[in-house]
């Protein structure tokens, strides 16, 4: 397993420096809708567990306790659909992202390898592909990797961050269907799942890649990665895992016993709080959900079209005076700095989100309904 050099790519949050700076002079002070980082308190279920287990004085298990593993598995009937998922085919991960960025890598994946992923993404899929030394191809369309033989890992991401387009049960299975007769695997990360607003998945629930109407009942090939960071509050724990495909399970556990990546112990017991405990989930979606509708009232009533974001943390956001990617994005984040709202360029994501700007709904109340007021009496964004 080798790591390409990666010292000459930029952070692309860093190049956000100069419109924090501006949002920040703003005389009633900064809205940060830039980042999808929990501003709620930590549900006490899961801070009371983390604090009982905090005499943690020998070496957690790197596949994570017998319990967690049991509730995670329950959790996927419970909540997913999936009621026949193997407690041994789970492995809790330090947060998703070491995960996202490192599963090439652990797969041993390298040059002459390419790693599929959504063509509007989350930076790390590109960069973990690059880790790896493998080649990024970023498509949404199954026909332009289907039949290749040099694709060894597929990513889809659903709900998306940061469109929040969810994907159905039949586009999932082609994915599926195309990846299994190249023999490459699939890894789905659903960290949104449970954060659907738009129908049917606010009734039926967000398909997930391991449900039996996508997977074909066999989870052979298939890997999921789920972090509580969001349903939860519970971003500081760096508490998530992956399932599926137990010979990759196992094979991924084996690399971390060696490397030493292993969930604290008394995270693992507060994960297994939070995944037993539906109640505190559903309380902070209802909490999201007010703050997803001010913000999206006011996003149209100030010029601004929202597409997808049918789920997940974000209003997918552009100038609904110019066009479907007429407008660049920069644009948008400067005219929202001038009214102290920071909001992340969709650039970000890729060139295909050139024209969109990403708006989180992690804010406070009070920050939230600042915000809509701001935009409410600006006469034109852009």
């Amino acid at each position: 397993m080798g790591f390409a050099d990666l010292t000459g790519l930029a952070y692309p949050w860093d190049t956000l420096a100069p419109y924090v700076e501006r949002a920040r002079a703003h005389p009633r002070g900064l809205v940060d809708l830039s980042i999808g980082t929990p501003v709620d308190p930590t549900p006490t279920v899961v801070r009371d567990a983390l604090a009982a287990a905090s005499d943690a004085h020998g070496y957690p298990t790197t596949h994570g306790t017998p319990a967690l593993r049991e509730a995670v598995a329950a959790w996927f009937a419970r909540r997913r659909g999936v009621a026949d998922l193997d407690p041994d085919a789970v492995l809790p991960t330090v947060g998703s992202k070491e995960l996202v960025g490192l599963l090439p890598s652990l797969l041993r994946l390298g040059p002459g390898d390419v790693v599929v992923h959504p063509e509007t993404a989350y930076p790390t899929y590109d960069v973990g592909a690059r880790l790896a030394g493998a080649t990024p191809l970023a498509t949404d369309d199954v026909g332009a990797w289907a039949g290749r033989r040099d694709v060894r890992l597929v990513w889809v991401n659903s709900p998306s961050n940061p469109t929040g387009r969810v994907l159905d049960a039949a586009h999932l299975a082609r994915v599926v269907a195309a990846a299994r007769e190249i023999g490459a695997v699939v890894a789905s990360d659903e960290c949104y799942a449970e954060l659907a607003w738009a129908e049917p998945y606010a009734t039926d629930g967000v398909p997930s890649l391991l449900d039996p109407a996508v997977s074909g009942g066999s989870h052979d090939g298939l890997l999921v990665t789920y972090s509580l960071s969001k349903q939860s509050n519970v971003a500081g724990y760096r508490a998530a895992f992956v399932a599926g495909d137990a010979r990759l399970v196992a094979d991924l556990l084996a690399t971390r016993k060696h490397l030493g990546m292993i969930v604290p112990a008394p995270v693992q017991a507060a994960m297994v709080a939070a995944l037993t405990d539906d109640a505190h989930v559903a309380a902070q979606r209802e909490v999201y959900a007010r703050r997803r509708e001010v913000l999206l009232a006011a996003l149209r009533g100030s010029g601004l079209d929202v597409d997808h974001s049918e789920a997940g943390l974000y209003l997918w956001s552009r100038p609904a005076s110019g066009g479907d990617e007429a407008v660049d994005c920069w644009q948008t984040v400067s005219a929202l700095a001038d009214l102290g709202i920071l909001v992340g360029p969709g650039s970000f994501y890729g060139a295909a989100g050139g024209g969109h700007v990403r708006v989180a709904l992690t804010a406070s109340d009070e920050r939230v309904h600042e915000a809509a007021a701001r935009l409410s009496g600006a006469r034109s964004l852009v």
